[in-house]
């Protein structure tokens, strides 16, 4: 079997004609896997979706009790047969629930990764390099210099501003799933036990996060008076760091979690006096070494800097290819928001 005839891009995503699924469809179908639960892979209307438990609930809590017609939970390690298709669910590391779908059928195996990062993040499952035929990669970060290194030097380096200016507000803007409960979890690693404030579009899905770990106290930001807030932490949308909310804080630091802040130009066009190197993508290194830990003889390259990551498998005797698919890595319309211009970039 030839691996199109598993599985192939259509304008309406990944699809397995003979297993009769989708993988994070960009339109309705009848039968969806989903691998996390970003809007932008994540969208409501399907017949039945399957996917993790917790990207079950992600997307209940987004789109409401009726986002499909039924749903079926996966763990990982699980395998299901869909029309004599074998898919097995396994974890991608991005954000909680995400995960890897491996493809099966007549002892060809392909792996669809989503968007996923082999760096440790205390909030999810940690990546699984899964062994197979063609890998399907993202490619957020796919250019050399994108190198993010250690998240914890990143919250060292805002740990070390809110002690220096103890009467300033440090406003740290972080994509509502996934980047918002890392740096929370992050910051608790780190030692800080006061309270973190959040914005209101943050609450539901990290009071989510929080009955599964321990992110300490969690204020609203809507709650707090201005005097409270100073030498305070406060986790906010992007967009919110230039809006009118931002003026309740005193002397506000603005702060944003982004692998994009590797380019010190975004900080400076968006105004960011603290940017933080953090990122829920794999980095260039990242990329490469996962996809020389599959063993994969062949390569297939999605949303991102696709023509890079294809060079670097041609010189080294990888089958690659780019799939040149639409409709990925705008995660809820904040491509802007995350530091990427919205002809180039996805959120970090």
């Amino acid at each position: 079997m030839r691996p199109e005839e598993l599985l192939k891009p259509m304008p309406g995503g990944l699809c397995s004609v003979p297993g009769g699924f989708y993988i994070d469809p960009t339109r309705p179908v009848e039968r969806a896997l989903i691998t996390h639960g970003h809007s932008d892979h994540a969208r409501p209307g399907h017949g039945a979706v399957l996917a993790t438990r917790e990207t079950l609930d992600i997307m209940r809590l987004r789109y409401g009790d009726g986002f499909a017609g039924t749903t079926q939970a996966i763990g990982y390690g699980e395998s299901v047969v869909l029309d004599g298709v074998r898919v097995t669910f396994h974890p991608a590391g991005h954000v909680l629930g995400s995960a890897q779908i491996a493809v099966e059928r007549d002892g060809l195996r392909i792996v669809a990764s989503g968007d996923y990062k082999d760096a440790p993040d205390p909030t999810c499952v940690p990546f699984e390099a899964v062994p197979c035929d063609v890998f399907i990669t993202e490619a957020t970060f796919g250019l050399p210099v994108f190198r993010h290194g250690a998240a914890a030097s990143e919250i060292d380096k805002l740990l070390r501003s809110v002690a220096l200016f103890p009467e300033r507000a440090h406003l740290v803007g972080a994509y509502s799933l996934g980047k918002a409960q890392r740096v929370i979890a992050l910051i608790r690693a780190a030692g800080y036990d006061k309270p973190i404030y959040l914005h209101g579009a943050l609450e539901k899905i990290t009071r989510y996060y929080a009955g599964r770990m321990d992110l300490g106290e969690l204020r609203l930001v809507s709650g707090a008076k201005k005097a409270e807030l100073g030498g305070a932490i406060a986790i906010a949308p992007p967009s919110a760091l230039t809006d009118l909310w931002s003026r309740r804080f005193p002397d506000p630091v603005t702060a944003f979690a982004s692998g994009w802040m590797r380019v010190r130009a975004r900080a400076r066009q968006r105004g960011i006096e603290l940017p933080l190197v953090i990122s829920d993508h794999a980095d260039w290194d990242g990329l490469t070494a996962t996809i020389a830990a599959t063993g994969a003889a062949e390569v297939w390259v999605t949303h991102g800097a696709e023509e890079a990551l294809v060079r670097w498998c041609a010189l080294r005797q990888l089958r690659a290819r780019p799939l040149h698919m639409v409709g990925y890595g705008d995660e809820e319309g904040e491509r802007d928001e995350e530091g990427a211009p919205a002809a180039d970039g996805a959120p970090a």
